[in-house]
């Protein structure tokens, strides 16, 4: 007995230390389970590689935000600006960000109160730009929409936007919350195409100021998160971004915001981050030839072309007249892919950001001509108050 229990105490402890070994040691040709956010494989390919940190022209940015107006942060940012090559930037952030509640409790993005306090810090924002860095800051300001569906609220919105523009804004840019969150007082969802806004558009075609504006999101963040969706990663990153089965739609939200381009064809619209279609050019493609006060522009966009490079340069090569640079997040050492996706052949390079795009990046090698026209010369023609002297003539 004594014998046996030996014998049987020694097997257990022989097939324990193979168990560690096998499974702390796999053999050759078996490989460990790790997490999406692990792999990161170093590609072995030996290509030309030809970074660039400075873009070929000088470019104007018409999307971006700049929270603080301070003349030291102003010049931190336009020295930043200067080894990027980029003559003029556009901050879309007027009126800065705040919560706001609506009437039926839920909260959505918001802007900071309508006093004369607000007005004057705007003010003094456009006044540190021109003195501290002139001519290389253009601001746009916001609509509040707290308070839509009140007696009035169109016209106080219409009159904010004349003094706004009073004050220096060139251009109106909405955020993705007109559509998604915002609320009237009723408590029903106001779409990007209610009428109560139609003056406010209209507005914006009289005083010859563009409306840069952005709606939903991209695709992937209605559809299921499985295995299949190329935004599982952001979506389990920021589980709030994720919208399916929730309404609006992304087909919805998205006409309405070209059913407001058609209704009022005196106004330019820019319709940011490519309409998020960049994963479907031929129809935004369609889209621009049939409203043609829509423009567009690749804020946080760049890894759509960048994995098309052929179909996305005949694209635009095509549509050249109709697209502006924009980035959106100001962080100079990512505009280097930008530049590099856009200016150069280089094939199979790094994007910056996992969860936007876990593949690789493919250079357009667009003509100087095509480069020029998105780096400044549409900007120039749609953006009123921009020092042309600072381009090539």
């Amino acid at each position: 007995m004594l014998y046996a229990a030996k014998r049987r105490l020694v097997a257990s402890a022989l097939f324990f230390s193979w168990y560690l070994i096998f499974v702390t040691h796999p053999a050759q040709g078996q490989s460990e389970t790790m997490s999406f956010e692990e792999y990161a494989p170093r590609a072995t390919l030996v290509v030309p590689e030809h970074p660039v940190t400075r873009a070929r022209f000088p470019f104007i940015d018409v999307h971006n935000h700049q929270s603080n107006m301070s003349p030291q942060n102003l010049k931190e940012v336009a020295a930043e600006m200067d080894k990027l090559n980029m003559a003029v930037m556009v901050n879309l952030s007027g009126r800065g960000f705040r919560r706001v509640q609506n009437s039926d409790g839920t909260t959505a993005s918001g802007l900071h109160d309508s006093n004369y306090l607000k007005q004057a810090v705007k003010k003094q924002a456009v006044k540190n730009a021109n003195e501290v860095a002139p001519g290389r800051f253009i601001v746009f300001t916001n609509i509040d929409f707290t308070g839509i569906g009140e007696a009035g609220w169109t016209q106080k919105a219409v009159k904010e936007l004349e003094l706004d523009y009073k004050n220096g804004a060139r251009g109106l840019k909405i955020y993705k919350s007109l559509g998604l969150d915002v609320k009237d007082t009723a408590g029903k969802r106001v779409a990007v195409d209610d009428p109560r806004l139609d003056p406010i558009w209209a507005r914006c075609g009289e005083l010859n100021i563009p409306v840069l504006i952005h709606s939903g999101d991209p695709v992937p963040f209605w559809l299921p998160q499985d295995r299949f969706n190329e935004r599982w990663l952001e979506l389990k990153q920021f589980p709030e971004r994720y919208r399916h089965g929730k309404e609006p739609s992304w087909e919805q939200v998205m006409n309405e915001q070209f059913n407001v381009f058609r209704k009022h064809p005196k106004t330019k619209f820019i319709s940011a981050h490519m309409a998020w279609l960049g994963h479907d050019l031929a129809r935004l493609g369609k889209l621009l030839d049939e409203i043609p006060n829509m423009f567009t522009e690749i804020g946080a966009i760049i890894y759509e072309p960048g994995r098309q490079p052929r179909f996305a340069r005949e694209w635009f090569i095509t549509y050249q007249d109709r697209v502006l640079f924009g980035k959106d997040i100001w962080a100079p050492a990512e505009y280097h892919v930008y530049f590099r996706v856009l200016e150069t052949t280089d094939e199979y390079f790094d994007y910056y950001r996992k969860r936007h795009a876990f593949w690789k990046m493919y250079g357009l090698d667009l003509p100087d001509e095509v480069l020029q026209k998105l780096y400044y010369k549409n900007a120039l023609q749609l953006i009123p108050g921009i020092d042309k002297s600072r381009f090539p003539q």
